[in-house]
């Protein structure tokens, strides 16, 4: 394989970060270990990129001092760094074109002069912010691919959690369409990876130049320490992580376990927190399972590691869930994932790894839980078997140096050095749900 020169956008890769920043510093770090990557980011990123010392060819650190400051203090003072926010995406349209014009006119003379192969824009995934890039290089010298790239999933109807969720604004989402640059992105990009099967059904249109790539990935240092399980009482070790926000639908989780943590079988350990963390702490109390449930608040990502290598059981039901980052890693440290069937945990866990339960109605979705966890408590060796098996699955087919070698594949074919790549197909979803958000 013949090592490619690619001038990768990131603006908000940032290997000390969370969610997408993280997921995007730990992607373009694996693409370094491949090839001559030249890393574009905001200058507020530079420092912590620098200190990683990842083996980038070289970093173009971009900055509009007045508007990162307007970015900041937004993101402060406006959106609470609620991340998730739709109205946050929406807000970032300005800054994302601004970020890529800048880049263009630093870089387009060495673009011109043959300094690079390709362009790959990585973030932001979200696919409803646009790419001048793609229009710029529609003309050539080289070709422009963009992704992995996520959204369109819909709100699923019937779910309290969702009611309480859904922002006015994601009422708005198809008006990206008409937003400058918008088309342009998608018809001038040599090649489009959709990180999710409810984005692959997105762009169908774009078949022949689509292809499906999970949006998350995991560290090779995941693998180097094995599960922690030294139980409690031997309790069944169960574990919820992630913001405290009603679509992540901790409560959910929390009355699908009540029956085995009144009976005494089983420990919760909740990581995270945000707005829902009262009201769930209430609810403990009303289902009288407070004294086996530990709410842990906010952890860095090294001791919610340590929690999730204790843990034997992952309860992650979030009805509206994009990537899913931490079903990947409680696959890849031995933590058996019960997830919903929608969206990225959807797509990643398969019946030999973990368990996934229709999206029918909230009634439905604790009963199918509380079966499943029950199973789970009954019978050890069935949790050994899928543990085992969750962690092999997870270094073979998740990990980022696996998807940085998918990637090549893509950019290969996109550079027209190699045959179109072959992969596993999207699973086959409706772009309008039925009632409850059920996938077809």
């Amino acid at each position: 394989m013949t090592a490619l020169r690619i001038l990768l956008l990131a603006p908000d890769s940032n290997p000390d970060s969370i969610s997408t920043s993280l997921v995007g510093y730990a992607h373009a770090e694996a693409l370094a270990r491949l090839h001559s990557v030249t890393l574009v980011t905001r200058r507020g990123n530079e420092e912590a990129v620098r200190r990683a010392q990842a083996l980038f060819h070289s970093i173009e650190a971009i900055s509009f001092p007045w508007l990162d400051r307007v970015n900041a203090w937004s993101l402060r003072w406006i959106f609470r760094y609620d991340y998730g926010s739709h109205a946050l995406t929406a807000f970032n349209y300005p800054f994302s074109l601004a970020f890529e014009w800048r880049a263009w006119r630093r870089l387009r003379r060495r673009i011109m002069a043959g300094e690079f192969d390709v362009v790959l824009r990585l973030l932001p995934v979200t696919s409803v912010l646009p790419s001048p890039f793609a229009f710029f290089l529609r003309k050539g010298p080289i070709p422009f691919v963009i992704g992995p790239i996520n959204g369109g999933l819909p709100w699923p109807r019937g779910f309290s959690q969702a009611d309480k969720q859904k922002e006015w604004i994601s009422n708005l989402r198809d008006v990206y369409r008409y937003l400058p640059f918008a088309r342009a992105t998608f018809r001038h990009a040599a090649a489009i990876i959709a990180g999710s099967s409810q984005t692959y059904a997105e762009f169908e249109a774009h078949r022949e130049k689509l292809f499906f790539v999970p949006e998350n990935g995991i560290s090779r240092s995941l693998f180097s320490s094995p599960p922690n399980h030294s139980h409690r009482e031997g309790k069944l070790q169960l574990i919820f992580v992630g913001r405290l926000v009603p679509y992540k639908a901790c409560d959910l989780a929390l009355r699908a376990a009540a029956r085995l943590l009144r009976s005494g079988s089983a420990h919760f350990t909740v990581v995270g927190d945000g707005p829902e963390r009262t009201r769930l702490e209430d609810l403990t109390r009303s289902l009288g399972v407070d004294k086996a449930v530990l709410f842990c608040g906010m952890l860095s990502h090294a001791d919610t590691l340590q929690q999730l290598r204790a843990a034997d059981v992952l309860v992650f039901p979030s009805i509206r869930e994009f990537g899913g980052g931490v079903v990947f890693e409680a696959l890849a440290v031995g933590a058996i994932p019960v997830v919903v069937d929608f969206g990225g945990p959807g797509d990643i866990v398969q019946p030999e790894v973990g368990y996934k339960v229709p999206l029918t109605s909230e009634g439905d979705v604790v009963s199918q839980i509380e079966s499943v966890l029950q199973d789970l408590a009954d019978n050890p060796a069935v949790r050994e078997r899928l543990r085992y098996r969750g962690m092999s699955y997870a270094r073979e087919r998740l990990s980022w140096d696996g998807k940085a070698a998918i990637v090549t594949q893509i950019l290969q074919w996109a550079v027209q050095r190699g045959p179109k790549p072959s992969l596993p197909p999207a699973r086959h979803v409706s772009l309008h749900p039925r009632r409850h958000g059920t996938p077809s």
